[in-house]
């Protein structure tokens, strides 16, 4: 099977409840926000999510009006429009913790003084394929321009952006986001495999074997209740994207 973010998932006997579980990856939504010092998106959260060795760190990436890379997850901060707005509108704007809003060159500057924690780099759509595409290649540009290359890989919900992604980034694994294309399809555009929510997945229960057999990985997101969590290793997701990475560790990767 070809793994999401190039790794081979293991499973092995875990006793956690009297039940063998099977040892996922946990990637960290937004960064380990919901810990001391942290908000979504933030420097602190990256480094937090390090700390306690969750496998990923995700974060969402737009482009603003002047074509500068910004950490944020909704297309609004502050009542001003992301994509709109200019940089220099948008550079003294804080986060809840007091950082200001980073730009990818920033965060990516942060992510270098990591461990170990891999960046899964959420690439926003925009208003146009054209600005989907330069935004694709803006960002592959600087991750190699931060040699972050070989610590990276890409989701999104835009589909143009995704193959933009394939094409530039051949080394990294692009998941798409959407939920609505099968993983054969994923697999024919050269997509790593699928990051889908977990209800599109309880919808198409066909595609967790489907996707392996065809060599691709599995993330299901966003969830934080272990009831859903252990349903969807049940059925073999590879990883899990959550707002708890802390909790999940503890029972997922003992």
């Amino acid at each position: 099977m070809k793994p999401i973010f190039k790794i081979i998932i293991l499973c092995c006997s875990l006793s956690v409840t009297g039940v063998a579980q099977k040892k996922v990856q946990v990637i960290a939504h937004r960064g380990f926000w919901q810990s001391k010092g942290a908000a979504q998106n933030s420097i602190a959260s990256l480094e937090n999510a390090d700390e306690i060795k969750a496998f990923g760190a995700e974060f969402d990436i737009h482009l603003t009006a002047d074509s500068i890379l910004v950490i944020n997850h909704d297309k609004t901060i502050q009542g001003l429009s992301i994509q709109d707005t200019t940089y220099s509108a948008l550079r003294n704007v804080k986060l809840s913790n007091g950082e200001k809003l980073s730009t990818a060159r920033e965060y990516l500057e942060a992510a270098k003084r990591t461990c170990h924690i891999r960046l899964i780099a959420e690439l926003k759509p925009h208003a146009t394929p054209e600005r989907d595409r330069y935004a694709a290649a803006e960002l592959v540009a600087l991750v190699r321009e931060k040699h972050l290359q070989n610590r990276t890989d890409y989701i999104t919900f835009s589909l143009e952006a995704g193959k933009e992604l394939v094409r530039l980034a051949p080394e990294a694994d692009v998941y798409y986001l959407n939920g609505d294309l099968p993983p054969a399809e994923l697999k024919a555009m050269g997509f790593a495999g699928l990051d889908y929510h977990f209800d599109v997945m309880r919808k198409n229960p066909t595609w967790f074997d489907e996707a392996h057999r065809l060599g691709l990985g599995i993330n299901v997101w966003t969830i934080n209740d272990s009831t859903t969590i252990r349903e969807m290793v049940d059925f073999g997701a590879d990883f899990i994207t959550t707002d708890k990475p802390d909790d999940v560790i503890k029972i997922y990767m003992k």
